[in-house]
């Protein structure tokens, strides 16, 4: 009679890269979910919303995502604003790029979140780190739900 068990397949937890959509700016942040939580990773600078994918490569290599979110700005009215087409195609470029899994998710109030956090955390980082706050905020939000 053996006493050893053999293990289960042993999955690992997913690990998620949250973006907020800028024309100028595109924050990054990182999550998993072991414990359903995101933190901040890097603001990419863009150009009219086209960031240096050699910069996202990087990060895709770096933390091997099994997938991807990516923040949806719409009005308050839930209607559709004309970032909200830029920041789609921005997402479709990602997965057809990187094959991953694009979800969305509406990131309403993700900025002013983000504002919030820095003026009451008096970050020594300053406002240079709200576009990654924000994705924070927007993955957070993502994990929340799942």
């Amino acid at each position: 009679m053996s006493y050893i068990k053999t293990p289960k397949s042993v999955t690992r937890p997913r690990v998620v890269l949250g973006f907020d959509f800028g024309l100028s700016y595109i924050g990054v942040a990182v999550g998993q979910e072991i414990t359903y939580t995101a933190n901040p990773l890097t603001t990419l600078r863009a150009r009219n919303g086209t960031p240096n994918w050699d910069q996202v490569t990087q990060l895709i290599e770096q933390w091997s995502p099994d997938l991807l979110v990516v923040g949806l700005p719409l009005n308050m009215d839930q209607s559709e604003q004309p970032l909200t087409h830029a920041a789609f195609h921005f997402g479709n470029r990602l997965q057809g790029r990187y094959g991953l899994t694009v979800e969305w998710i509406d990131e309403r109030l993700s900025t002013v979140e983000a504002w919030e956090q820095v003026n009451y955390k008096s970050s020594p980082k300053g406002h240079h780190c709200i576009d990654q706050l924000a994705a924070q905020c927007i993955l957070q939000t993502w994990l929340r739900e799942q």
